[in-house]
């Protein structure tokens, strides 16, 4: 996704597309895997007033916090749990629940995260390499500072071009290690002055910002988003009722793919039908949020 970004209210990314192909009807169990300010669930609760039970998931205790204040005021009958989406299974056992009829992946980073965490998340900011989405993440947690001063450099380059498709991802890695001997690099915008010397000059003045790939895939390798995605989609499937619908909205082509082939996979199987295409978002949504550019909207069908 685009982390260039100079707001921290954050905007639901497709959020009528979203909920519109969901097809929400009362009576309807809906499952929120990515809670973040809580707008899509907003949005059901605004149109059903209640008689839709809400299941709100988010690792990060302020966004549940944020959420809980956005729907407090509304006609809405809602759960709110810190989880990561990659154990919908654990949780909904946990209520006693065996199956849903509509579950919800907004993959996005929220505004929220970028601006206000002070994890590092923003290339924009001057803060500590953190990156996790865990709540009080402490000197032991698992974080970008790891990566970049511990990691081997072949390990490093693996990472953002996988995760983040970064062209000059080999350059990068060998630039990274080779300042870090000098001193450790331990804040966004020394990692940024890295990207910087590592890449051409050209590189810095396209439209995406120079550090926008690398910053993406260090969050990802933190959180281990890929492997939590394929688990979440996947357990996420299992606990649809037939008849039940899941959507997921992408902001890359590495997690896209995945969704893509899973969903294939199962219309092969006979187990579901699928979207033929990805719904994108309009041009008059992208001028208001640029960072909806790169989104793509799966909807999957369990027969």
């Amino acid at each position: 996704m685009n982390e260039n970004t100079t707001t921290n209210v954050h905007k639901s990314v497709l959020l009528h597309e979203a909920i519109d192909a969901l097809n929400i009807k009362s009576g309807d169990i809906f499952l929120d895997g990515t809670l973040g300010g809580g707008g899509h669930s907003k949005e059901v609760a605004q149109r059903h007033r209640g008689t839709v039970k809400i299941i709100g998931l988010d690792m990060d205790e302020e966004a549940l916090r944020r959420a809980e204040e956005v729907l407090k005021p509304l006609t809405a009958n809602y759960v709110l749990k810190q989880a990561n989406f990659r154990n919908i299974d654990i949780v909904l056992d946990e209520m006693g629940i065996t199956s849903v009829d509509k579950i919800l992946l907004d993959l996005g980073l929220s505004s929220n995260q970028l601006e206000l965490s002070g994890r590092g998340f923003s290339f924009q900011k001057d803060e500590p390499l953190i990156m996790t989405f865990a709540t009080a993440p402490d000197e032991k947690s698992f974080s970008a500072r790891e990566i970049v001063n511990n990691w081997e450099e072949e390990h490093i380059a693996d990472v953002l071009f996988g995760y983040g498709e970064e062209s000059f991802s080999r350059k990068i890695a060998k630039t990274i290690c080779e300042e870090r001997r000098k001193k450790s690099i331990e804040t966004t915008f020394q990692l940024v002055e890295v990207i910087k010397k590592a890449t051409p000059f050209w590189y810095h003045h396209r439209k995406t910002h120079f550090a926008t790939k690398t910053f993406q895939a260090l969050r990802i390798a933190v959180n281990d988003e890929i492997r939590a995605l394929d688990d979440g989609v996947r357990k996420g499937f299992e606990r649809l009722k037939k008849g039940g619908r899941m959507a997921v909205i992408s902001f890359h082509s590495t997690e896209d793919r995945l969704v893509k082939r899973f969903f294939r996979e199962l219309q092969k199987d006979e187990k579901a039908n699928i979207s033929k295409k990805p719904i994108v978002p309009k041009a008059e949504e992208i001028s208001k949020n640029p960072r909806a550019r790169s989104a793509k909207l799966r909807i999957v069908e369990k027969i």
